[in-house]
């Protein structure tokens, strides 16, 4: 079997600046979304993109419109209840757009009806609040749809309405993921556009401050680079009857660590895709391992899917991959734009090449991501230090480790190597296993873990250099923010800066990739 084309699986989820070409789908998209709501003529959408193109924005998926985002920026005013679209938006001509203002207006939100439930709005309020952090706004304002309320009108007010929505009585479309992403209420706009049946002509007045806003800053305020949240799951294995029983356990994990966290990462452990043979028929190790790479396009699929749907960065754990008759151990990264990557585990256990027959690879990756370059070594990789050096070296700042052990010794290989891995390299290490018992499937019977999340070991970081940890053996999932510009700053500035102190003229590190030799 040739090695899987991860072209086939990507989703290409891309955010860009809003054009004139994207009218029709503009329009398409308008009259899907707001039925009996005249859209936007094109006059008005090339005046918007002339005045103020950095507030245009839109998601594309595979190719096609999914959602956009239309605001300006205004002056704030405190007796203004922004109570008339027509007027705050210029009816959609934006010519009041103010470029010394201090206030982001939210004009427009659009998600197609066909990518619904991905989560699409929160990835166009988090690119809004970004353009505040990068303009120095105050504040943004929306005036926001209550499309719910029309099935209530009749039985109770406007304000009823929203304050059951708040008190989580009723699930609005638009005003619960207004209030998910960050809004506070302010007050409702009767007639706010009055041919909007559905709300029945209401909106409410909604506010987001930005805590980065400097008043009185002549240049672009540069914020700190945000903390990335992981969150590292111990995974349980049962015995299930399908791969469907498997994408349910899955999901579960991924839509608590996005919906309820709002998570950057979630890392799963190595070879968790082992409980699927559980409902195999039982087999020698080797073979069962090339059984089980059947299922790799399913489980390719299925991440990807989750990834976008839940806007989230997945390290998939590891699973059992046959490429041109070879079998390998590989742990692949799901972006949250639908992009993958890819790292073979390097070094193999000899209960690996026993067992399962396992190849290993011969190079280590470090992705870009939308928090910056990350590395994943699999298991027993972090039990040797050139590995991390060299990802260290190309600018890996957090690295993954999905693991798979059998015994209390076997973990602690990997937890103390990790230890050493983020004094050695000023690096966080988040390491995740399994727990439970598969009876019936050799060599996956038993398992050990206590996952966690390391941090370099000083005065900045956690006590014990553990920033968080599960209990031993149990099912759950930990999560915990890392902050990735105080690595940099502990490497330059730290009680003891290894980085910097390596005597190289007494040893070095030589790490050859593609044919060519490179100093770390």
């Amino acid at each position: 079997m040739d090695p899987l084309d991860l072209s086939d699986f990507e989703r290409k989820v891309v955010l860009r600046p809003l054009t004139l070409d994207d009218y029709d789908a503009l329009v398409e998209m308008h009259l899907a979304c707001f039925p009996g709501l005249e859209p936007w003529a094109r006059e008005q959408i090339e005046s918007q993109l002339a005045i103020f193109p950095a507030g245009q924005f839109c998601l594309e998926i595979d190719g096609r419109l999914a959602a956009s985002s239309s605001s300006l920026v205004v002056e704030h005013d405190p007796r203004n209840a922004y109570h008339n679209w027509k007027v705050v938006s210029d009816n959609g001509y934006i010519r009041n757009h103010d470029p010394k203002g201090d206030t982001l207006y939210g004009m427009e939100m659009m998600v197609h009806p066909d990518f619904r439930g991905m989560k699409l709005s929160r990835r166009l309020y988090d690119e809004r609040k970004e353009l505040c952090r990068r303009m120095n706004l105050a504040r943004q304002i929306i005036g926001g749809r209550i499309p719910g309320y029309h099935k209530h009108a009749d039985e109770m007010s406007a304000r009823e309405y929203v304050e059951r929505v708040m008190g989580k009585e009723f699930f609005d479309p638009v005003l619960t993921a207004q209030l998910a992403n960050g809004f506070v209420l302010k007050g409702l706009i009767p007639n706010y556009v009055p041919s909007d049946a559905e709300s029945v002509g209401y909106a409410t007045h909604l506010e987001w401050v930005n805590l980065d806003y400097q008043a009185g800053a002549r240049r672009r305020f540069h914020s700190p680079v945000e903390p990335v949240r992981l969150a590292v799951v111990q995974y349980q294995f049962r015995t299930i009857k399908s791969f469907d029983d498997f994408a349910q356990q899955c999901d579960f994990y991924i839509s608590a660590a996005s919906t309820d966290y709002k998570a950057d990462f979630v890392l799963f452990p190595e070879l968790f895709t082992t409980e699927l043979l559980s409902f195999m028929p039982a087999t020698r190790p080797g073979t069962a391992a090339r059984a089980l790479s059947q299922f790799t396009p399913e489980y390719l699929e299925l991440f990807t899917d989750l990834a976008v749907k839940y806007n989230i960065n997945l390290i998939g754990g590891s699973t059992f991959v046959v490429e041109n008759e070879t079998l390998y151990n590989i742990s692949y990264l799901f972006r949250r734009d639908g992009t993958l990557g890819k790292q073979y585990k390097i070094h193999i256990t000899p209960s690996e090449r026993k067992w399962w027959g396992v190849s290993p690879g011969d190079k280590v990756e470090v992705f870009d991501t939308d928090c910056g370059p990350i590395s994943i070594l699999v298991c027993y990789d972090i039990e040797f230090p050139e590995l991390v050096r060299i990802a260290a070296q190309k600018g890996a700042g957090i690295i993954f480790v999905p693991f798979n052990t059998d015994t209390r010794q076997g973990y602690l290989r990997i937890r103390h190597c990790a230890l050493a891995r983020c004094v050695e390299n000023h690096v966080y290490v988040a390491v995740s296993g399994c727990t439970g018992n598969l009876p019936f499937v050799e060599n996956s019977d038993l398992h050990y873990a206590q996952s966690a999340i390391f941090t370099p070991a000083d005065a900045e970081f956690a006590r014990d250099a553990i920033a968080a940890e599960c209990q031993a053996n149990g099912e759950t999932m930990i999560i915990h923010d890392v902050d990735v510009e105080l690595l940099r700053r502990h490497k330059m500035q730290g009680d003891v800066q290894n980085w910097n102190d390596r005597r190289r003229d007494l040893y070095k590190v030589v790490y050859q990739e593609d044919g060519k030799s490179f100093e770390v």
